[in-house]
Parts: C-alpha cells; sequence; structure tokens
C-alpha cells in the first residue's frame, strides 16, 4: 500500500510539472500570436501613411567620429580559443590595475559606457566589450550559440584572456541579466557585482508571470520569438523604431542635457544596421525561455542595484525583490527621473554612486591586489 501511495504521489507530481509546462509554453506562444497580430497592424499602418519610405533603410558604411574617440579607450580584439569566436573591446586606464568590465544591453554595444569608460580609467582597468553577436565581435549563425550559458562563458573567458581572474562587473539591461548569471555561477570570478536597470532573473520570471502589467511591457520578448519579422520591423523607415527606442518621450533618454546627439544617434544606427547585427542582438531573446526558471540563483558578491525610476520596460518592485537572492551586502539606488538607458541618462549620478559603492570597506581589503 505504502508504495502505491508512493507511486501515486510520484505520478501526480509528474502530471503536474506537465501540466504547468504546457501552460507555461502555450502562454509564450499565446503571446507571440498576439504580438505579431498587433505588429502586423503596425505594418499596415506605417504603409498608408508612407507608401514609399516604409520598406527603405540604409546600411552606414562609414563610422562616425565618435566611435574613433581616443579619449575613450583603445579598439582591441580577442580570439578566445575554446568558442573560436572574436570579440571587439575598448579598453583604457593602465594594465595591472583593478579590472572593471562593463556589458551592455539591447539595442546597445560598447559604446553606451562611453561616460564610464573616461570616469574609472584614473583607478581602473577599464574594459567595455562588444557581446557576442553585437558590434565588431563575431556574429555566429546559430540561434542556439546565444544561449545564456555560452554568454557567461564568454565573459569568463575574456576575464582571463585580459590576465585576471576577479573583476569589478557592470552590467545593463542584457549585459545585467549576464552579470548576474556570472555572479551566481562564478561567485569567485566577481568582487563587486554592479548593475542597472536589470533584475536577478528569478526575480523578473515570478513578477512577469504575476503581474500582467509587466507581461505587457515585456511584450517584445514573445515578438522577438519569431524568426526574421522582427527585424523587419525594426528595419523599416530607415530604423525608426530602433531610433524612438533612445529618443521618445516615453522610452528615451529623459534628462535633457544628456539626449542623443546626432552623431551619437549614428552610431548606433552605424552598429545596428550592419548586415546580420539585428539578428545576432534578437537571439538573446530566442533562447530566455528555454533557461527559465534558474536551478541556482543565489549571489554571493556585494551588489549594487541601480534603477531608473521612469524606465519604460520594467516596473520598479522587482528592484527590491532581488534582495531575496543576495547573500552579501546589498545597495539599491533608485534614480529620479531616469529612464531606462540609466548610465546615459544620469552619468555623473550612476558614476558617484559606483565610486560610493566600490570605496565601501575599502580600509578592509585591498582591491587593487585582486
Amino acid at each position: 500500500m505504502a508504495r502505491l501511495l508512493h507511486n501515486l504521489l510520484l505520478l501526480t507530481v509528474g502530471l503536474t510539472m506537465k501540466i504547468r509546462l504546457v501552460g507555461y509554453w502555450s502562454l509564450v506562444y499565446g503571446y507571440c500570436a498576439l504580438c505579431t497580430g498587433v505588429a502586423l497592424l503596425k505594418l499596415g499602418w506605417n504603409i498608408i501613411l508612407r507608401p514609399s519610405t516604409t520598406f527603405q533603410w540604409t546600411i552606414r558604411e562609414t563610422p562616425p567620429a565618435c566611435l574613433n574617440d581616443t579619449s575613450l579607450g583603445t579598439h582591441c580584439y580577442v580570439r578566445i580559443k575554446e568558442s573560436g569566436l572574436r570579440f571587439h573591446y575598448v579598453a583604457a586606464g593602465e594594465r595591472g590595475k583593478p579590472l572593471m568590465l562593463f556589458l551592455h544591453g539591447f539595442p546597445e554595444f560598447w559604446f553606451s559606457w562611453r561616460h564610464q569608460l573616461r570616469e574609472f580609467k584614473s583607478e581602473f582597468r577599464v574594459v567595455a566589450v562588444d557581446m557576442r553577436g553585437y558590434g565588431e565581435s563575431d556574429l555566429p549563425s546559430s540561434t542556439e550559440s546565444y544561449r545564456p550559458d555560452y554568454l557567461v562563458t564568454d565573459i569568463k573567458d575574456i576575464v582571463e584572456y585580459l590576465g585576471y581572474n576577479r573583476c569589478f562587473l557592470v552590467g545593463h539591461d542584457w549585459g545585467g541579466i549576464i552579470a548576474w548569471l556570472c555572479a551566481i555561477h562564478y561567485p569567485e570570478m566577481v568582487t563587486k557585482l554592479i548593475v542597472l536597470n536589470s533584475p536577478h532573473p528569478c526575480v523578473f520570471t515570478d513578477y512577469a508571470l504575476r503581474h500582467p502589467s509587466q507581461m505587457l511591457k515585456s511584450s517584445y520578448y514573445f515578438f522577438f520569438q519569431l524568426p526574421h519579422f522582427p527585424e523587419f520591423m525594426l528595419s523599416i523607415n530607415d530604423f525608426k523604431a530602433l531610433k524612438s527606442l533612445f529618443t521618445s518621450r516615453s522610452t528615451g533618454l529623459s534628462c535633457k542635457g544628456r539626449w542623443l546627439t546626432t552623431e551619437d544617434l549614428e552610431a548606433y544606427l552605424y552598429a545596428l544596421s550592419q548586415p546580420g547585427a539585428l539578428t545576432g542582438a534578437l537571439n538573446y531573446f530566442r533562447n530566455v525561455f528555454s533557461v527559465l526558471p534558474l536551478s541556482w540563483s543565489e549571489v554571493k558578491s556585494p551588489v549594487l542595484l541601480l534603477w531608473g525610476e521612469r524606465d519604460a520596460f520594467l516596473e520598479q518592485d522587482m528592484a527590491e525583490a532581488c534582495r531575496l537572492y543576495i547573500r552579501n551586502h546589498f545597495r539599491l539606488n533608485i534614480i529620479s527621473g531616469a529612464s531606462h538607458w540609466l548610465q546615459q541618462d544620469q552619468p555623473d549620478i550612476v558614476n558617484t554612486l559606483i565610486w560610493t559603492f566600490i570605496k565601501e570597506g575599502e580600509g578592509r581589503k585591498n582591491y587593487r591586489n585582486l
């Protein structure tokens, strides 16, 4: 009888998990279909309003001068033996100083950290990476090549190639997700973790499933699961959707003195208009549902989480919930009036808060020797 009850319990648990799994993927694909319908309506409306320009976009052939600004650092490349991929990065500061590694988000590249490269090069070896599929780094053609475990391994390999075994890791948006995962899987590698507008992956999953408002704000995650069509929608009208992300009132940079200049915007369009660039960026999203939720989620490094109050994509309540997964010092700063593009929108405030966090405990540990 005991064995029978045990078998029935296992059967019930297994059936419950299968039902939850079917429900989960039904939600994902159902929402994909809904987002596709909305995108088709937008496309039709664009064709009606701008029939002559809707299907026109320009590949930028020449990088704007700001990408070769020597005050930002030196352009370097590294080929990782294990993956065979070549990565581009911009580095400044003396070799041998502590490493501060910057990971950008979507749809960005190393240039999003220009204000921080200038700020922290006095005391750190600062390195801003073009992540796999972005900028001048290699662009694998397979969607599966952008699985989060590969992206995390990329960062570990880059740190080791640079001659370090530890770093101050800074990530924004998708770079923040990868930074969280690096701290989870390689805690010995992360001296301190600094994340901008990116919740712990477990927080994001749990919160989005329980809050329809966040699910709506994250609808692009579902739309980006489609092959080819998202790339097309981001390209029409000469990449109008990408321009709007950075410049519109609802989603763009909110600090008036920090709006992107025409040259800054052209830098992004130069990087993202190259053949295959949008596919590489979108492939990050096309792997996200296969790895969540995480089976291991504790963060042992000290964490600074910076959050723009006016983030159009992520609700602020997720920021405080990250505390549940951190087994060390946790500091959260909500920056009033700041947008999702925090390090570009409010660089002075962001830099000051990072300095304060880094200096905490300096008397107890000489981080220069790490």
